[in-house]
């Protein structure tokens, strides 16, 4: 009888650890970021759809160029932390047959960020989302100017949404 509640307990143990790794995995998939397909851009917010829009018609006005919106463009992120996919446009992912460098330049290239309603852009050569504490911070890239240097020099800036503020907050902060 010990043995067959022990043998219980232990597959009780084995089971709220499967259910411990699911709702892990399900909650990793709500913060990850995640690239949607590009193909058509109709289901995009808005905000977004006129800024891909707007790549599409500079491409066309240099020269009749052939506009194409590349896999990783668009991205599902969790980026306020409230558990719910924001939005993110990376114009890196932006391609147009007459002009290689129309989207992006020596600074690097925009990515547009959609919190709600409030659209916000950054010029940066890469980005990434970490949880600190119980913040979400956005991480980005950005030109080496930003931090007293030149092109090469790294520099990223550390940024989290306000809430209350409906803005992107950071700091360049006092180092001794």
């Amino acid at each position: 009888m010990q043995l067959r509640r022990r043998s219980e307990a232990a597959q009780s143990v084995a089971t709220d650890s499967v259910r411990t790794f699911v709702a892990t995995l399900i909650a990793a998939s709500v913060v990850l970021p995640m690239p949607a397909h590009a193909a058509d851009i109709s289901d995009l917010p808005t905000p977004l759809q006129e800024k891909v829009n707007q790549a599409q018609q500079a491409c066309t006005d240099f020269e009749g160029g052939e506009f194409a919106l590349e896999w990783g463009a668009i991205t599902r992120v969790d980026l306020d932390g409230d558990l719910q996919l924001d939005w993110a446009l990376d114009e890196m992912f932006f391609a147009c047959s007459s002009a290689v460098s129309l989207y992006c330049g020596t600074g690097g290239c925009m990515s547009h960020f959609l919190i709600g309603d409030v659209l916000s852009s950054l010029l940066n050569n890469g980005w990434d989302v970490v949880d600190l504490g119980p913040d979400r911070v956005l991480l980005t890239d950005v030109h080496g100017s930003q931090c007293g240097g030149i092109n090469p020099t790294p520099c990223i800036v550390a940024s989290i949404w306000g809430k209350e503020e409906k803005k992107w907050q950071t700091t360049g902060a006092a180092w001794e």
